[in-house]
């Protein structure tokens, strides 16, 4: 039996950033990265616990089992620092409206990373490699109302509102967006 190896390079490399492939040793570092209140405020507003991200995580994994994409863990150039993650995973939202059984859009970076540009700088190269990868087709993406500088992001990447969404007990909508 072989077993998997992890990657011991970025898959994509920006001017700033290296795009990694999640590795088990990372999910406390990515539970760090998204635990702050400032962090989650766009994120349902609730508080996460390691339970729900490490469920987070062996999604992702999945994802990238059995789709070949999900969500890369971004660090800066020559660094093993975790700043956030962004990618395109495959989602089941479980609401319909377009957000099952589909490719989706999604980025979080720390509290400190924020009005860098980091976020859109990783989605571009992600788009352009899922592009390439897998052939250009629809990508969905939900954000919060409410969130203007991802949704002013997603904008820039392509995405365009079609609907809407509010959670049961939620106080705000989740805007609903696609590409391609």
């Amino acid at each position: 039996m072989t077993a998997l190896l992890a990657d011991t390079e970025p898959l994509l490399v920006t001017d700033r950033l290296e795009l990694w492939r999640p590795r088990a040793e990372d999910r406390e570092d990515i539970y760090l990265a998204v635990e702050a209140e400032p962090v989650r405020r766009f994120l349902g507003g609730v508080p996460t616990t390691r339970f729900d991200e490490a469920g987070r995580f062996l999604r992702n994994g999945g994802s990238w089992a059995l789709y070949g994409y999900g969500t890369f863990v971004l660090r800066p150039r020559g660094s093993a620092e975790i700043v956030g993650i962004a990618g395109v995973f495959h989602s089941w939202r479980g609401f319909g409206k377009g957000l099952d059984d589909v490719p989706e859009a999604g980025w979080i970076l720390r509290e400190d990373q924020w009005g860098k540009g980091l976020a859109g700088e990783a989605m571009r190269a992600v788009l352009a490699w899922f592009d390439a990868a897998h052939g250009p087709r629809r990508i969905g993406c939900m954000i919060e109302d409410g969130h203007g500088a991802s949704l002013a992001l997603a904008a820039k990447l392509g995405f365009e509102r079609y609907d809407s969404h509010r959670p049961e007990g939620a106080e705000r909508d989740l805007i609903l967006l696609e590409r391609g």
